[in-house]
């Protein structure tokens, strides 16, 4: 309308003004090239050009009134049909598995939250700016998804707090979380474990008839890109990932909740070369201690110092395990019947000991008997001798060793300590390859324990 006028009042001026141009051939040349010139700016303009002034992102936040001071499309929801829910789409990345404390029950995950939705009031027709398609805009400036971790008990919060808005009402949100959660750990076969925690997202503002979070891809694509762009390499191996949708029943309605169901393996290697193997070590040292040649009272000292080698990789263990569990763990059965067999092989050596000095004591009191008994009745029959035959008393005196000797006739005895040595060694054999069987069976049974 403005070069319309423009035109009219050109013309007009032109046409009226005085001069040596009014009635000549070059006034009416002049104004043709100016009519011409006026005319293809106008047709340039009505062709669809969009001006100057409205091609910056400033222009389109002003379209969008995001500037104003009113802030309540920030919050609230964007629904235009009542009848149909906000449908947020998620898309989960696992980054690195950043600590488990079993001690606690807990485990800290850094992972990545994409959220897609709708909003129909914030659109635009790029056409009319340039051909902006997208902004980069805060998460305050419009209506975002409020999430809320069922199992999170600490953590860090996002610094990310923007996200991109499309011409047609699209909205992205990509956020970093560092969570720790509860997560119920069993810990029976550890250090040969598999765990798998939960990490459930809900947004309990609004029910089901207002949002409903859903997966945007499948559990499979979701796990090849967090294996690929997974960060630690450390005591927990990333093994599965499933995902579950479902509706949580509250007082006040139903709420919709995605859980996604993370699977991870130990890597037990530290756990073998710093518990395990050092255990079996000392065990096979208390057996060679056992049936090696030594006496029986070094062998009690070496076991004793064996027992307390054993109980300080036992506080380790308790530092690591919780307190309380459903059953005991297999590695806990395992240390508690390698300690009680250390036991059992100190009390068998003490019952040997106690069984040889008991043989020795009961072979000097028998000697002593002996000797008593034997000294009595050569007295006696010296003093028979010494009454009949007082003239050969002295004689017989001398003579009666070397008769005794010479004839080979010593005192009777009606016990012999040869044969109560007997039983010693039978008795030693008899507790060593029992002892030897029931090692054998246990660590079979804990052997199939762990591996089943």
């Amino acid at each position: 309308m403005m070069q319309r006028a423009f035109i009219a009042i050109l013309t007009f001026s032109l046409g009226t003004a005085p001069g040596p141009f009014s009635s000549g051939t070059a006034l009416i040349q002049v104004k043709n090239c100016l009519i011409l010139f006026l005319i293809q700016v106008e047709l340039f303009s009505l062709a669809g050009a969009a001006p100057r002034y409205i091609c910056t992102y400033y222009d389109v936040v002003e379209y969008l009134n995001i500037s104003s001071h009113s802030k309540l499309h920030a919050h609230i929801l964007p629904k235009t049909d009542l009848n149909k829910p906000v449908e947020v789409k998620m898309d989960f990345m696992l980054m690195a598995i950043l600590s488990v404390v079993e001690k606690l029950q807990t485990v800290t995950f850094y992972f990545v939250l994409n959220l897609e939705w709708k909003n129909t009031f914030a659109t635009w027709n790029p056409q009319d700016f340039c051909n902006i398609s997208k902004v980069i805009l805060p998460m305050d400036s419009y209506w975002s998804p409020p999430i809320f971790i069922v199992e999170r008990v600490n953590g860090q919060n996002p610094n990310l707090d923007y996200m991109s808005i499309t011409h047609n009402g699209g909205f992205n949100s990509t956020q970093p979380f560092q969570a720790t959660l509860t997560c119920s750990l069993m810990i029976f076969k550890f250090p040969f474990d598999t765990q798998t925690c939960n990490l459930s997202v809900a947004s309990f503002l609004y029910p089901v008839t207002d949002l409903v979070m859903k997966t945007k891809r499948t559990p499979a694509d979701m796990m090849r890109d967090s294996q690929s762009y997974f960060l630690t390499d450390g005591e927990w191996k990333f093994t599965n990932l499933s995902i579950i949708e479902y509706m949580e029943d509250l007082d006040d309605g139903q709420f919709s909740v995605v859980t996604y169901m993370i699977s991870m393996e130990r890597r037990p290697t530290l756990y073998i070369l710093n518990l395990i193997l050092p255990t079996c070590a000392l065990y096979l040292l208390d057996m060679a201690v056992l049936f090696g040649p030594s006496s029986l009272e070094e062998k009690i000292n070496f076991q004793i110092a064996i027992i307390l080698g054993s109980s300080m990789l036992a506080v380790i263990l308790n530092n690591i395990l919780p307190t309380s569990s459903n059953r005991p763990p297999v590695i806990v059965v395992f240390f508690l019947g390698t300690f009680l067999l250390m036991i059992m092989a100190v009390l068998d050596t003490f019952l040997l000991l106690h069984q040889q000095h008991k043989s020795l004591y009961l072979d000097k009191v028998l000697r002593s008997f002996q000797q008593d008994v034997h000294t009595k009745l050569t007295m006696r029959t010296m003093a028979n001798q010494s009454t009949k035959h007082p003239a050969k008393d002295s004689a017989q005196q001398q003579n009666l060793p070397k008769k005794a000797q010479e004839k080979g006739q010593p005192p009777k005895r009606h016990w012999q300590p040869q044969e109560q040595d007997l039983f010693l060694p039978v008795l030693e054999k008899v507790l060593l390859y029992s002892h030897f069987f029931l090692s054998l069976v246990f660590f079979a049974i804990i052997s199939v324990k762990w591996s089943s």
